[in-house]
């Protein structure tokens, strides 16, 4: 830490703000170090507010995209997500049934959309069926979200879950 006497120039308030030490040839050690400590600090301060905005981008896209080639299912598992990963592991079913009503509508967009246009000829079946098993996993959500007890509730947006995880994974890839 430097010596307090080098700072007693800041505060001279007469003498108006800041006020400069006359320029000297002799700079004592204790002044380099702070002249240089200064430096440092404001160089790490810049490249930090800099790459700021970078991160902060990057983070929000990646969050935005989870690489979903169709939009419907980008959205519902916008919804999915916070539920599987935060409320069900602390069984926070009020939670679950708070959100069914747009889960369940958002997994209607899904089936409305049906057999993505891209999807392989020898895929396409399997992807038919197990839209239907989604559809059917939604229905029983739906009804256990309104008046099923809580371990129905969780059996049912397990099926749900899973159901869309299968569907995901026959997605067209981007």
């Amino acid at each position: 830490m430097a010596a307090p006497h080098l700072y007693l120039h800041l505060l001279r308030a007469d003498e108006g703000w800041p006020r400069r030490a006359a320029p000297t040839n002799k700079t004592s050690p204790e002044e380099r170090k702070v002249k240089q400590s200064r430096l440092v600090h404001n160089l790490a301060l810049i490249v930090l507010l800099s790459a700021t905005p970078f991160f902060a981008n990057s983070i929000s896209r990646s969050e935005a995209q989870h690489g979903f080639s169709v939009k419907e299912y980008e959205e519902f598992h916008d919804v999915l997500h916070p539920l599987e990963h935060d409320a069900l592991p602390k069984k926070d079913y009020r939670r679950i049934r708070a959100n069914a009503g747009e889960l369940v509508k958002r997994g209607r967009a899904i089936v409305k959309i049906g057999v993505p246009p891209a999807t392989s000829e020898d895929q396409k079946q399997a992807f038919s069926q197990e839209l239907k098993k989604f559809g059917d996993a939604l229905r029983t959500f739906q009804n256990h979200a309104k008046k099923g007890t809580n371990d129905q509730l969780k059996a049912s947006y397990s099926s749900v879950h899973d159901s869309f995880e299968m569907l995901a994974s026959m997605l067209p890839r981007r």
